[in-house]
């Protein structure tokens, strides 16, 4: 059995130091060689080596040195040594440790003293102790501070032994006479401690004797304090009472520490609103105060734990929170806003809003590399905070619209998706919406941007300017027609005269090509480059080619969206404009920019011709125009933005269900006890105790004590090991914490022999890890024993867990051997639904490198059904919405998402279809960071497919 120590020192066992050179240098003069020396012959005992030979030689050698690091090095080597034989009797040899360490305990030295009381705390052999606790007693009383505090840990440690109140039954009685004199912290520290551990009530007296200079006890001593006060609430709840006064006047100490455990105590013990409110402000002050963001991430995740469970009086401290928007770091921002957004209410939205527009403003300066990171959870959460009350929107859309031509593409996306919701929520504001859109819209630059943008103006310009004024903008954009003119060798056109002119640079590239009649051509292209807009009069738009450029470039699902707008704009002109010739003028415009990028698109001057999808769509543009009936107009004109308004009804739909499934349901058994506070005598009681009372009687009826116990998911996490017909029966209950297994494995002797050291023997097979290993134990006939093991995770990914009962019997010597059944760790205890935008759902399936490619096989024939049982099979959140997935056409394509303990991401695309003899066919994606939960889910999903099957 591996023997447990203190130190852990790498050493390389593959060249030992040889026995003799270290005796050698031990019972030499030189002292760095003999702390060399003695220090590789711990690191040998460590490493798993025995040199009995050099104990002797230390004894006789090193023992009578006085120099401090071979003293402290004697030390460690003597807590390492072999103190016992197999029976477990003390060596007699160890007669010589005692005497070096009563020498130490009596040495003038305080250094040696205190050194050798704080090694006395890890020896466990009374034999070795009793000889020495004179001495240490007579330390208690030294004149040195270092020497009484270890003194006080060492009696301690003494007294907690099996032997220990035999040994030194007055050592509460010392100890509390101790206290009363002691003036060093750390002294008395440790004697308050001692008395909490070893004799509780006498640590409760001294504290309620004195509790009127607890705010001048120093920092070491206030944490025990509020230790013995969580101790003695759990265990009488009744008195919670007359501590929480304690733990109130705690919470203007000068430490950070004590105060940040006094408000977590505070939560622990009472849910009174006063009691709330208080832990709730410290921890906002201790925000504001604290430097090191670790410690603001944890306070944030404290006040998140407290906004779900008294959401009522986190709505007060709402702006005390935000207020942690000053730091620079973008983890505390995230989680800042993410705690601010599920506390916002109708009385605190202005607030909030007013709050979140001047941090947008903020990183205009641009001073930070990390401004539009920020500035795209700013937009996000004003989106949500207008969604949730549409009347702020009036007051951040105008500023927010200053950010579409944003570098930071995923802050302008954000931005105009967000103008796209509003401008159908909020029909006041629509024109002023689409003149503000029209007057920027050259400042963007993104191609996703443009497409979004332009798909507002072609729904929600109506009048008969906002249509004309629509198609002007993005002419100007445009440029010069065409896009590429192919001229006669030594002919050739130079199309940018006109944008030159129009200060805009053009860069033309041409090439050769051979025409229809055999003659040779020059082919050109001209793009913009330089897009600022010049000064112009008052209300004209500048010649800027932002979409130009995108077209050129070869973006013709960009001229796709350009064709359909155009196509809607021209279709609303006919409605508002009674001008024919004007209709037919804005039309055969339209027409020719659809053919200029059809033109383009198939011209062998770029290295990618125009795919089909976009090709088509600009071809049923132009028919459209040419031949419009009524049934296209209402399609075209209505038909679209009626679905946007139902996407937008079944966004609001599934948040709300979310809302729902995060909410607490508590239910009250109906014969459960509920107390009168009206009809208790309230004598005696602070305002604090009357609202502890009342609110844990509200929490008594409606169920909140009440833990929602699932005994049958606990049974289904019992795993039998053995078989009944073994002589040892054992079962093991695996409970998953985090990053931690715990096996909780119960042993039946069920032979009516003893079994003697049975130990159970556990191995891990993935990225599992045995923190321990089980010890022997003697079974007697027919009795059962509880033995937990502990397993550090430290990945995502499916682990197995195996090993075998060893046991000896009386009557036979050989060791008998039953091997246990394997325990296979389930992923599914690692990973949890999650939600994300779709932007990041992309973002991360592009960046991810491990992908597993499952094939669909499976005897469910419906489509959405198989989905539904993959999505039950994973544990995962299917993010797309369930509009997109009705109707029945044969083919589904769905994505799911969830987030592991650790932090990681899964990814999952499922595409299917169904063929002509009803079964499923296809593919499920897998895609992570990590290759260890790709596999795992992969395998999961395999195995659930056939297990449907």
């Amino acid at each position: 059995m591996e023997k447990s120590c203190t130190l852990l020192v790498h050493f390389d066992k593959g060249t030992p130091a040889i026995a003799n050179e270290i005796k050698e240098a031990l019972e030499g003069n030189d002292v760095p060689a003999k702390i060399d020396a003695l220090k590789k012959a711990i690191m040998l005992l460590l490493n798993g080596e025995t040199i009995p030979q050099l104990f002797i030689t230390i004894v006789r050698y090193v023992v009578p040195s006085e120099d401090h690091t071979i003293q402290r090095l004697l030390l460690l080597y003597f807590e390492i040594i072999e103190k016992t034989d197999s029976k477990g009797t003390v060596l007699r040899e160890m007669i010589l440790i005692c005497q070096n360490l009563l020498n130490n305990l009596n040495h003038p030295n305080e250094y040696i003293r205190g050194v050798t009381l704080r090694f006395l705390c890890r020896l466990k052999e009374t034999e070795v102790i009793e000889p020495l606790i004179p001495a240490v007693l007579l330390n208690l009383e030294h004149r040195h501070p270092f020497v009484r505090r270890n003194a006080v840990l060492a009696v301690m440690s003494i007294y907690k032994l099996p032997q220990g109140e035999h040994l030194l039954d007055n050592a509460p009685d010392l100890i509390e006479k101790l206290i009363s004199t002691e003036q060093d912290p750390s002294a008395k520290r440790n004697a308050f401690l001692m008395l909490f551990t070893s004799a509780q009530e006498r640590a409760v007296n001294y504290l309620f004797t004195h509790i009127d200079r607890i705010n001048d006890w120093g920092e070491q001593l206030q944490m025990v304090v509020l230790e013995l006060i969580r101790k003695v609430c759990r265990a009488n709840k009744g008195e919670k009472g007359k501590y929480i006064k304690i733990i109130i006047s705690l919470l203007t100490a000068p430490s950070a520490a004590v105060v940040y455990e006094c408000a977590g105590t505070l939560v622990s013990l009472s849910s009174a609103p006063t009691a709330i409110r208080a832990a709730a402000n410290t921890y906002c002050q201790l925000l504001l105060s604290q430097s090191d963001n670790n410690v603001k991430l944890i306070v944030l995740d404290r006040l998140n734990e407290l906004k779900s469970s008294h959401r009522e009086i986190m709505v007060e401290m709402i702006m005390d929170v935000l207020r942690a928007l000053s730091s620079p770091n973008l983890d505390i921002r995230r989680k800042t806003i993410d705690i601010a957004l599920e506390l916002i209410t109708p009385r605190n939205i202005d607030e909030v809003v007013l709050l979140l527009k001047k941090e947008v403003m903020k990183t205009q300066g641009g001073e930070l590399e990390k401004n539009g990171e920020y500035r795209q959870m700013l937009v996000q959460a004003i989106h949500s905070c207008a969604i949730k009350f549409p009347e702020v929107a009036s007051t951040v859309v105008h500023l927010l619209m200053d950010f579409l031509g944003d570098s930071n593409v995923a802050s302008a996306i954000d931005v105009v998706v967000f103008v796209r919701e509003i401008i159908e929520t909020n029909p006041k504001l629509r024109i002023s919406i689409v003149t503000r859109l029209l007057d920027t819209f050259y400042q963007i630059r993104a191609a996703r941007v443009c497409s979004c943008a332009l798909w507002i103006i072609g729904e929600y310009c109506l009048s008969l300017a906002e249509v004309e004024s629509g198609i002007a903008t993005i002419k100007q954009c445009l440029g010069e027609l065409p896009f590429y003119t192919p001229t006669e060798e030594g002919e050739s056109q130079d199309t940018s005269k006109t944008s030159q002119q129009a200060n805009s640079m053009t860069v033309s590239s041409r090439r050769p090509a051979i025409l229809a009649d055999g003659t040779y051509a020059t082919q050109s292209a001209a793009s913009e480059t330089a897009m600022s807009p010049p000064m112009l009069a008052q209300g004209s738009l500048a010649s800027v080619g932002n979409l130009r450029s995108l077209i050129v470039a070869g973006d013709f699902f960009l001229g796709a969206v350009v064709a359909c707008t155009l196509a809607k704009l021209v279709l609303r002109l006919e409605e508002v404009q009674p001008s024919k010739v004007e209709v037919n003028k804005a039309s055969s415009q339209a027409l020719l920019i659809m053919t200029s990028m059809l033109q383009l698109g198939q011209s062998s001057f770029l290295p990618h011709p125009i795919d089909n999808d976009s090709y088509d769509r600009i071809v049923l543009c132009i028919r459209l125009l040419c031949n419009t009936g009524d049934d296209a107009r209402k399609i075209w004109l209505q038909s679209c933005r009626q679905s946007f308004v139902k996407m937008l009804a079944d966004k609001q739909f599934r948040e709300a269900e979310e809302i729902k499934a995060k909410a607490q349901i508590t239910h009250a058994q109906p014969d459960d006890l509920i107390d009168f506070y009206h009809l208790k005598s309230r004598k005696g009681m602070s305002q604090l105790e009357l609202e502890d009372e009342v609110h844990d009687d509200l929490k008594r009826a409606t169920g909140e004590f009440v833990k929602d116990g699932d005994d049958a998911n606990k049974l289904n996490r019992i795993l039998q090991l053995t078989g009944f017909s073994d002589p040892v029966y054992a079962e093991a209950y695996v409970t998953v914490h985090h990053y931690d297994i715990v096996l909780d494995v119960t042993v039946i002797n069920r032979t009516k022999e003893t079994l003697q050291n049975l130990c159970l023997e556990l191995a891990t097979m993935g990225d599992l890890k045995l923190v321990e290993r089980p010890q022997n134990y003697t079974l007697a006939p027919e009795s059962s024993k509880q033995i937990r093991a502990n397993i550090k995770v430290s990945s995502t990914e499916t682990g197995v867990i195996f090993g075998n009962i060893v046991y000896e019997t009386s009557n036979v010597f050989e060791r008998n051997v039953i091997v246990l059944n394997d325990i296979h760790i389930d992923i599914m205890d690692y990973i949890s639904p999650a939600t994300c935008a779709d932007v990041a759902f992309r973002t991360m399936w592009a960046e991810f490198e491990w992908e597993n490619k499952v094939a669909v096989n499976t005897v469910i024939q419906d489509e959405k059904g198989f989905l539904s049982h993959i999505i039950k099979s994973t544990n995962m959140k299917c993010l797309t919405p369930p509009s997109a997935l009705e109707g029945e056409c044969g083919f589904l394509a769905a994505n799911l998402y969830a987030k592991s303990i650790f932090g990681e991401d899964a990814l999952v695309n499922v595409s299917i279809e169904k063929q002509v003899d009803g079964k499923l066919s296809g593919y499920i994606r897998i895609r992570s960071k990590t290759q260890g939960i790709a596999l795992s889910l992969g395998d999961k999903i395999t195995l659930k497919q056939k297990g449907a099957a």
